[in-house]
């Protein structure tokens, strides 16, 4: 297909609007942020300055979650403006198939959608994870930061590092466990003391324990080695701002996602929120164009009957109805354990099948 003027005008228009309504849609979203955050204001030295940072750096990943529903509601905008003006009306005198103008829009919202997931890879998960960084350092005190890399942590000379962690439920109760921790021992004079490494570090209602441990404690000239199964571990760190520190999944790139996903199926650990998201990242691009697709006919459905506004909100709501679709497919393949393909990849189907439809009825 050769890239003619009209579809360069079109997708001009169509971009035009849909960044006005993602512009739209992002400020009102980091306002209500920047509310939500005034009630942890004075914890810690976690002041306004903080959370104006906290809630800038979060800016990429909040683009990146409300780009679809700006891409809907922009496209909608675009061709029902052309169509106001009856500009659609003379590209198809011009000979111009309704779906040779969908893959105009379509076309041009591709190029947007591939930005997006660039970001979703990079700027948007590093954004985050700062975001998460910042305020965790300015509301606790003993914690230092958490990185990607593992969640670092400080209680007097003591430094904590584990490379992985999640929180659970267990008979009711809430437990937070670390998976390969490395506890550093610094004495006043700044040498290391010992150095104890613990496969798991686990705290639950009894407090913390450590599980396969191997502590080598350094003297003057020599190191002496002891190995335990299990140990508890008198420790006043804060689970819960431990807890807050552990890299999500959203957090994580792709790549990173199915590291997670492989160690967590070696090692037999529940990794459903990890494909949860894994597989979203992917189906992204798809659910976009399904969406906006799956919209048109409601901007072209003004073409021969009154009451744009009337399709707009009809549009939109379908739109956002898919958006609803998904999540409870999402939430169905975690509670019943099917492939989370299957979960993402029928609501743009059902979604695509639909449009197809009201393109074919003649009153559409």
């Amino acid at each position: 297909m050769t890239l003619r003027l009209h579809d360069l005008y079109l997708g001009r228009m169509v971009l035009g609007t849909v960044l006005l309504a993602w512009a739209v849609l992002v400020g009102l979203d980091v306002v209500m942020a920047l509310s939500g955050q005034l009630g942890d204001l004075g914890k810690g030295s976690y002041d306004f300055p903080t959370a104006l940072a906290v809630v800038a750096y979060s800016v990429p990943r909040r683009a990146y979650t409300i780009f679809p529903y700006a891409a809907v509601i922009g496209a909608l905008l675009g061709l029902g403006q052309l169509a106001a003006t009856s500009e659609l009306t003379a590209l198809r005198a011009l000979g111009l198939s309704r779906r040779r103008l969908s893959i105009s829009a379509a076309a041009a919202l591709a190029l947007l959608t591939g930005l997006m997931v660039l970001a979703g890879e990079t700027v948007a998960p590093w954004g985050q994870r700062q975001s998460d960084q910042i305020k965790l350092a300015a509301k606790t005190n003993n914690v230092a930061m958490a990185r990607y890399s593992g969640l670092w942590a400080r209680e007097g000379d003591t430094f904590l590092n584990a490379v992985d962690g999640q929180e659970r439920m267990v008979d009711g109760q809430r437990v937070l466990e670390l998976r390969d921790v490395r506890l550093y021992e610094v004495g006043d004079d700044g040498r290391l003391h010992a150095l104890t490494r613990a496969a798991r570090v686990v705290h639950d209602q009894d407090g913390w324990s450590l599980r396969k441990v191997r502590r080598v404690a350094f003297g003057a000239g020599s190191a002496r080695e002891e190995r335990v199964e299990e140990q508890r571990w008198e420790s006043q760190l804060d689970a819960n701002a431990l807890a807050a520190g552990v890299t999500r999944p959203r957090n994580l790139s792709a790549a990173d996602l199915q590291a997670s996903i492989e160690y967590r199926r070696r090692n037999g650990l529940d990794a459903r929120d990890y494909e949860d998201t894994y597989w979203s990242r992917w189906f992204y691009p798809v659910n976009v164009l399904a969406l906006c697709l799956a919209a048109v006919p409601f901007a072209f459905g003004s073409l021969r009957s009154g009451g744009m506004g009337k399709r707009l909100f009809l549009g939109i709501v379908f739109s956002l109805g898919f958006m609803l679709l998904q999540m409870q497919f999402g939430r169905l393949a975690g509670a019943f354990r099917f492939d989370y393909r299957i979960a993402y990849a029928l609501p743009p189907v059902l979604m695509l099948a639909t449009s197809w439809w009201l393109f074919r009825r003649k009153s559409g």
